[in-house]
């Protein structure tokens, strides 16, 4: 028997970029990553990065995982691409960019406001909604850069998403994936296609048809490697460009999560539970589902922005004496931060922690809060309680979908930095008292971009086959019957009532300190 095919994988994060070289049986056979600089700040709020520094640290990476030696370049065939979301790029006649990218993180909001067809209007305002509409408006970035840069925008040609910026630099071409495609745009989430021409969002988002890039759905080839991409990368020209999707979505599709009542929960810069439909079902109300690595279906996600964030935040600001003997000791910090955790029983003696440092988009009053303390709190118990606070918020997500699906999810699998660490995974299973199963590679976005890639090519006849193939559990944590019930008590007695009970003192330190929306 000869050797595998490989398919590479390009995942470019929001904290780092990979290069991944998968076999047909989802074996990791090489890897190559570089951290990014995630973003520059040139105003308060403000987080923007230049697209040819992505664009560069990809052609890094490539040459970078070309210096291993374990794996024959000619068995590569094909590359799949997954990104981070929502970060835009403006691109002139010649395919320059035009300024920094503006990034998912960026917090500036247009002044403006939404000029729209009386009916539209009067329907949103109706259904309680046209807040919403307004948001949408204020946070698009194509509006921003009309108000404030309309030279540039003027000049731009293209305006695509990070995963298109990409698509055009390895392929030449202006195309991107259905499966990429979030963020304020005028996508037809049901339909995943660009909205028709009559629709409210193509006069909320200031963006004209002409400048979007084709459509491809997942599985399907979007051009092929170019001559000037694979001199800068290395990779073979005329590989296949297979579309995959956004980095959520392939990593909903690397955990092995096809039919709904599998959940994937994120444990990434954003934390999210996520299921794959193929029922367009929305996960709140009003809140669409994002099209999934697999052609037409949808994924029913629930974000906890800024989620696993706030363990590296708590790393930063407590954490210096366990990554500092971490280093050290030569070895990972999280095996001493798992010490942490385990210090403290279950609960955090009533630790408890709201983990809203940034709002959602349904009620941008959300803070985040810690309750409880008394003295014999320490910083492990303020760890421990972090991550408790993220589990119960995903357990309310999974909530939340259930009841918009009316189908239970029965199955848990992890991916995403926190899946790592032993002690969360733990903890996720206690508070959702449910099995948490630990993917056999760590690199689940990249291994779902290749599975997209393995079954474009037809190596695999369909999604449910490649998955069996390519996918399989590693490790399976168990809950505590005893630690569930504890964490039952807590979960529906006080998690669930504290932000009804703190909304308006949120409101009331807006309204007295300016604190910005």
């Amino acid at each position: 028997m000869g050797e595998l095919p490989l398919f590479l994988s390009i995942d470019n994060g929001t904290q780092s970029v990979r290069a991944l070289l998968f076999d047909t049986q989802g074996v990791l056979i090489a890897k190559a990553k570089l951290e990014l600089e995630a973003y520059f700040s040139a105003e308060p709020g403000w987080a923007e990065q230049h697209p040819d520094y992505y664009w560069n640290k990809v052609c890094e990476v490539c040459n970078l995982l070309w210096q291993q030696e374990n794996f024959d370049k000619n068995r590569i065939k094909a590359v799949a691409l997954t990104t981070q979301r929502g970060t835009v790029v403006n691109l002139d006649s010649r395919g320059r960019a035009l300024r920094p990218a503006i990034l998912w993180l960026d917090q500036r909001r247009t002044s403006s406001r939404a000029s729209m067809h009386w009916l539209w209007k009067g329907v949103f305002k109706l259904l309680g909604q046209y807040d919403k509409i307004e948001y949408f408006y204020s946070k698009s970035q194509a509006n921003w850069i009309r108000e404030h840069q309309p030279d540039i925008w003027a000049r731009t040609h293209k305006y695509l998403l990070l995963s298109g910026f990409l698509t055009y630099k390895l392929s030449g071409s202006f195309a991107d994936s259905v499966g990429a495609t979030v963020g304020y745009l005028p996508f037809n989430y049901r339909k995943q296609r660009w909205a028709d021409n009559w629709d409210w969002s193509w006069r909320c988002s200031g963006v004209d048809r002409d400048q979007l890039p084709v459509l491809f759905k997942p599985g399907q080839r979007m051009g092929s490697i170019s001559s000037e991409a694979s001199l800068a990368t290395g990779i073979p020209e005329g590989l296949p460009l297979i579309a995959a999707a956004s980095d959520k979505a392939c990593e909903v599709l690397g955990s092995g999560g096809l039919q709904s009542d599998v959940a994937s929960l994120s444990f990434g810069t954003t934390a999210t539970i996520n299921t794959n439909s193929f029922r367009y079902v929305e996960p709140l109300r009003f809140v669409p589902p994002y099209a999934a690595a697999v052609p037409d279906a949808y994924n029913t996600e629930v974000m906890i922005y800024r989620g696993f964030w706030m363990v590296s935040w708590f790393k930063q600001q407590f954490g210096l004496r366990e990554s500092q003997r971490a280093k050290e000791l030569g070895i990972a910090p999280e095996a001493l931060f798992d010490e942490l955790v385990n210090e403290v029983p279950p609960g955090s003696m009533g630790l408890m922690l709201q983990p809203y440092w940034s709002p959602g988009l349904n009620d941008r009053d959300m803070k985040g809060a810690l309750i409880g303390f008394g003295d014999v709190h320490t910083r492990a118990h303020i760890y421990r309680a972090i991550l408790e606070g993220l589990v119960y918020a995903l357990r309310e997500g999974k909530e939340q979908i259930e009841k918009r699906s009316g189908k239970p999810i029965k199955r848990i699998c992890v991916s995403g930095g926190g899946s790592q660490s032993d002690a969360a995974m733990q903890i996720t299973a206690d508070i959702f008292g449910l099995p948490v199963e630990r993917p056999h590679t760590y690199e689940t976005s990249g291994l779902g971009a290749a599975i997209d890639a393995a079954v474009g090519l037809g190596i695999y006849d369909d999604f449910a086959s490649a998955i069996k193939g390519m996918t399989r559990t590693q490790r399976v944590f168990e809950p505590d019957p005893d630690n569930y019930q504890l964490y039952e008590r807590l979960y529906r007695r006080v998690y669930q009532k504290m932000y009804r009970r703190l909304k308006p003192i949120y409101k009331n330190i807006r309204a007295i300190t300016g604190y910005p929306e």
